[in-house]
Parts: C-alpha cells; structure tokens; sequence
C-alpha cells in the first residue's frame, strides 16, 4: 500500500507541493478502516503545513486510486502526519558535531 501511494503521489498528483515527499511509513488501525500515513519531506527543515494540506486535498483522489490498485474490499481513510525523524537526526548529528568541537577547543587549552 505504501509503495502503491508514494508511486500516485510522485507520478499521479499534479500539486506542486507534493513533488518534494516521501511518504515514510504506514499505520493501519485494527479494523482497518484508517491509516497513519506519516511523510518526510526532502528539506528536512521545510514547513510541512503545505505538504499536509496537499495531501489531506489529494486523499480523495489517493484513495479512489489505490482502491484501484490495490484489490481490497474496503479502501481505508487516509490521514497524514509529518514524520520529523530526518529533522531530529539532523538536530542530534549537530548537536554531536558541536560537543566534539568544544572538547577537542578544550583540550588544545
């Protein structure tokens, strides 16, 4: 389903703010009726508000489309999160990166 979606959104939806994601993983509730769709976006610093309106636009479109791709009985709804993992990492490496700086400073000392 995952594959199936990240495929329509790339090559399907003609929103120009949807051409710069990655739809990153997939949660399907235990009826199968909803699924947590969480996207990345290539900047991981972007502002993911126009991103989430675009796809919140294109669910109905995304869904009657994987309806048709996917052979399922009942297509689930699609709701959308920013997965901010990329983002987070980048902030971690960082901080990293800036502690290693100030102990080799503090050892040249």
């Amino acid at each position: 389903m995952l594959r199936t979606l990240n495929e329509l959104v790339r090559f399907e939806t003609k929103d120009p703010s949807l051409k710069m994601v990655s739809l990153s993983s997939l949660e399907l509730s235990r009826d199968l009726s909803v699924a947590r769709v969480y996207f990345s976006m290539l900047d991981p610093n972007g502002d993911p508000a126009p991103v989430q309106e675009g796809l919140e636009r294109a669910s109905g479109f995304l869904r009657s489309r994987l309806g048709r791709e996917v052979k399922i009985r009942h297509v689930p709804e699609l709701r959308f999160a920013h997965d901010d993992s990329a983002a987070e990492a980048q902030r971690i490496s960082s901080l990293i990166d800036r502690a290693l700086d100030s102990d080799k400073s503090n050892e040249q000392r």
